[in-house]
Order: C-alpha cells, then sequence, then structure tokens
C-alpha cells in the first residue's frame, strides 16, 4: 500500500546541476517528456551559493571564460550580466613563510626560469594529445604510468616550482601532484585551452563571474522545467527490462525509454543498477574518485587591500590557505576575500579552528588590519554530506587508459553527462552544459529513430 505511483515519461535524467538541467531543456524544447530527479534539497550539483556579511558567493563552480559561449548563452536567455573579477593592483606571494608583494624580483631569477621551463614542457606535451578518445595516444600508456608529482621529481624541478605546481593541482583537482596522473593532467589542460590560459584572469579562465551568483542562473533554467524537477529524491536503483528503464527513489518510481545519469563517476556507484553495468564501469567509478576542495569567505568593512595597490590575489604554499581573490561587491564595502583552502589542513576542523586558521595567514598575507573580519562563512566539498569531493576528478596513473573508454559510454538505455565527460572545457560550467547536449543529442536521435 506504501508503494510509491509509477510516473511515466521519455527521458528520466538523474541529476539537477547544470549539466542534467541542460539536457532536460533541450530535450523538453523539442518536445520530449522529461523528469529531473536530484538527491539533494536544492537545484546546483557542484554550484552552490552561501552567504557572507549579507552578500551571496559561489562557494562551487564560479568563473566564466570568454569562450563559454554556452554559459554566455544562457545568461543572456535569461537577461542575467557578467561582473568582471577584480584584478587591478599586484599580488601578494608567500612561500616558506616569506611574503612578497608581486614584482619582477618578487622571485629568484633561478625559479621563474625553472618555472617557465616546466610549464613549457608540460605544454608541448599538451599540444600534441588529442581530447577525444586520448587513451589511443601512442605515449598513452607512458604518460599515464606515472604522477604529476613523479614527473616533476624526473625533470628536477626546484622546490618553489613543485610548490607552484601544488597549488595548480589543488585548484584544478582537490588533490596534491603525487595524486594526479600525468595524464589526465595534460588532458584537462589540453580540453581547457592551455596552462596560460588558466593562469590568467583578463582574456583568460577567470574573468568573469555571475551578477549574484552561478545558482541563480541554474535556478532560473531549473524554473522553466516546473514541476518537472523533483529534488530531495536520491536515486536508489535503475533498472532495465526490455525497452523500458525504471528509475525508483524512496519516494518515486518513474518509468522511461532511457535515462541520463549526470552524477560524477565516483557517485554512480552509490545506484544499483539491474542488470549490474559492466565490470570495468565498476572499475572508473572506483578510480575516477574525486578531489575535495575547500573555500572561506571573509568579509570586512571594505576591501583594504585596494587602498594599498593591492588585488587581493594572494598565492601561498600554506598548510591551509593557498589561493585568494577579491569578489567584494563594490569598493563601497563589504570587502570580501575568496579563500582557497587544502582540505588538508582544513576540513579536519571545526568552524571556529577554520576561521582562526584562515585569518591567521591572511593577517600574513594582507596586514594586520586582516583580523578585525566583520563575518566569515565556508564550504568543506569534502565534507559534503549528500556527495562528497570536487571541484573534478583527481584521476590516479593508470586509471585513464584502464577505465578511459568507458567514461560516457552508454550501456543499454543509461547514458552518461557531467562535466568530467565533456571533450571540451571539461571541469567548468561550460562543460557540464555541453555535456548535457551531447547526452541530449544521443537520446533525441534514438527516440526520433523509434528505438
Amino acid at each position: 500500500m506504501n508503494t510509491p505511483p509509477t510516473r511515466q515519461a521519455d527521458v528520466v535524467i538523474v541529476g539537477a546541476g547544470l549539466a542534467g538541467l541542460t539536457a532536460a531543456d533541450q530535450l523538453s524544447r523539442a518536445g520530449h517528456d522529461v523528469v529531473v530527479i536530484e538527491g539533494r534539497d536544492r537545484v546546483g550539483g557542484r554550484i552552490h551559493t552561501v552567504e557572507v556579511a549579507g552578500v551571496p558567493v559561489d562557494a562551487g563552480a564560479t568563473w566564466v571564460a570568454p569562450h563559454h559561449v554556452a554559459v554566455r548563452d544562457l545568461v543572456s536567455r535569461f537577461g542575467c550580466e557578467f561582473v568582471p573579477q577584480f584584478h587591478q593592483g599586484k599580488g601578494v606571494m608567500s612561500f616558506g613563510g616569506k611574503r612578497k608583494i608581486e614584482s619582477a624580483t618578487s622571485m629568484a631569477p633561478w625559479g621563474m626560469l625553472d618555472i617557465t621551463r616546466i610549464l613549457n614542457d608540460l605544454q608541448k606535451m599538451v599540444d600534441d594529445l588529442p581530447v577525444s578518445a586520448p587513451w589511443e595516444h601512442p605515449q598513452a600508456a607512458q604518460l599515464d604510468s606515472m604522477s604529476l608529482g613523479e614527473w616533476l621529481t624526473a625533470k628536477h624541478a626546484l622546490k618553489d616550482t613543485r610548490k607552484f605546481l601544488t597549488m595548480f593541482s589543488l585548484v584544478q583537482w582537490g588533490a596534491p601532484v603525487s595524486d594526479v596522473s600525468l595524464f589526465n593532467a595534460l588532458r584537462y589542460i589540453k580540453n581547457l585551452g592551455g596552462i596560460e590560459f588558466m593562469l590568467t584572469v583578463e582574456g583568460g579562465d577567470q574573468q568573469d563571474r555571475v551578477l549574484g551568483t552561478t545558482h541563480s542562473l541554474v535556478s532560473k533554467l531549473a524554473d522553466t522545467l516546473e514541476d518537472r524537477v523533483i529534488v530531495n529524491s536520491p536515486v536508489e536503483r535503475i533498472t532495465t527490462v526490455g525497452d523500458r528503464v525504471t528509475v525508483e527513489t524512496g519516494r518515486h518510481t518513474i518509468e522511461a525509454r532511457y535515462v541520463i545519469v549526470t552524477a560524477s563517476p565516483t557517485h554512480r556507484s552509490t545506484i544499483k543498477f539491474t542488470p549490474a553495468l559492466p565490470q570495468r564501469h565498476y572499475g572508473l567509478s572506483r578510480s575516477w574518485r574525486l578531489g575535495a576542495l575547500s573555500k572561506a569567505f571573509v568579509a570586512y568593512d571594505r576591501p583594504f587591500w585596494r587602498n594599498e595597490g593591492l588585488s587581493g590575489e594572494g598565492m601561498s604554499d600554506n598548510e591551509t590557505v593557498f589561493l585568494t581573490f577579491d569578489v567584494s561587491p563594490s569598493a563601497d564595502g563589504p570587502g570580501i576575500l575568496m579563500v582557497f583552502c587544502d582540505a588538508r589542513g582544513f576540513d579536519a576542523y571545526d568552524e571556529d579552528e577554520r576561521r582562526r586558521r584562515v585569518v591567521k595567514h591572511l593577517v600574513h598575507m594582507f596586514g594586520e588590519r586582516a583580523r578585525h573580519a566583520v563575518d566569515y562563512t565556508d564550504f568543506s566539498w569534502g565534507n559534503d554530506v549528500f556527495a562528497a569531493g570536487g571541484p573534478n576528478p583527481a584521476v590516479g596513473p593508470k586509471a585513464w587508459t584502464t577505465f578511459g573508454p568507458y567514461l560516457r559510454e552508454p550501456v543499454g538505455l543509461v547514458h552518461w553527462a557531467g562535466s568530467e565527460t565533456a571533450d571540451e572545457t571539461s571541469g567548468s560550467m561550460n562543460g557540464a552544459m555541453l555535456s548535457g547536449r551531447r547526452a541530449a543529442s544521443e537520446v533525441a536521435a534514438r527516440l526520433d529513430a523509434g528505438q
């Protein structure tokens, strides 16, 4: 008597992040009946808003690059606006506890030469790598046999070079260089447009933010689907019988012709598939683990660092804080620093200790005025209750060449999406949208063919 009623649809989409909502939007506008099932009590996935000093800020995905056309089209569609990432002034660097203002002499000449050498060598390998079916590259097995850290050791990278690449690895994959395959790093860099682009604000990967937050954009997209989006309903089972697939949660049962799963590869394993997925798909779930990245937001009356000629950008090898940006709404205040935190020196502590550690290092970076914060908040993706981890998979050695071919290979009536599956701008909001479009097109073709 307590069995939930069965709902009918053409396509069920698991996950109401940007990939899932994009797929649902495309299929719905093509005349197909869709239902989106989301386990969290909100839409957005790894796009999430928190508030500090009364200002909404992005705890998850934040930036939009100039060539992120899919996101820019969505912003235009809903009449939203962009705000440029604040970038005026000098940055602050701190390695080994020594603080320096960014300048031509902020790092020893041999240090800069070595960083340039290593980045150039990486980029040369990136240029020859295909983004589609990268495992077919003639050197794929060799490049995938070592971690990025092991490669740096083999290249005799200097200590500061290794620290710089560690920061780069933490912000991209939420993991140190020792945990990430060299091959994964190369493919990801190629996918996003190159190292220089990834490190650039104006004209690069961190150029713009959505005015308000990116979650406001996702909410507008979800609103167009009305009651076809169901939240707070984790999918427990997906069963295929003949030409129909049934998706079950504790509260809902939906029968459809196809399903698109947008959960990250590691979280696909939380769903019981009947019949079981091929074994290598489970190997993919085990090896394609997500990293862990945390953000803190510290608010002040005003962005005082601007008066000192500083941009609010900071780079550090501190065990807690490794990167900062100014996300203040205006020069009049409040001043807000967005702080990227290494989960290994952050997630295990309670909020008071996390705040103490963050503020202490901001005082080191930006001076005594940084001690007088008016508000603080943070978000640890590694401690997320529903689907821990982020921002991207920290794919270890040999995982790409072993399991990469199964990342988005359909299994019967089950198709896959999610930013990780994109061949272009993977790991970004734009990549998520492109993956949703690709999966929707795959399913639409089968629906239109009457399969």
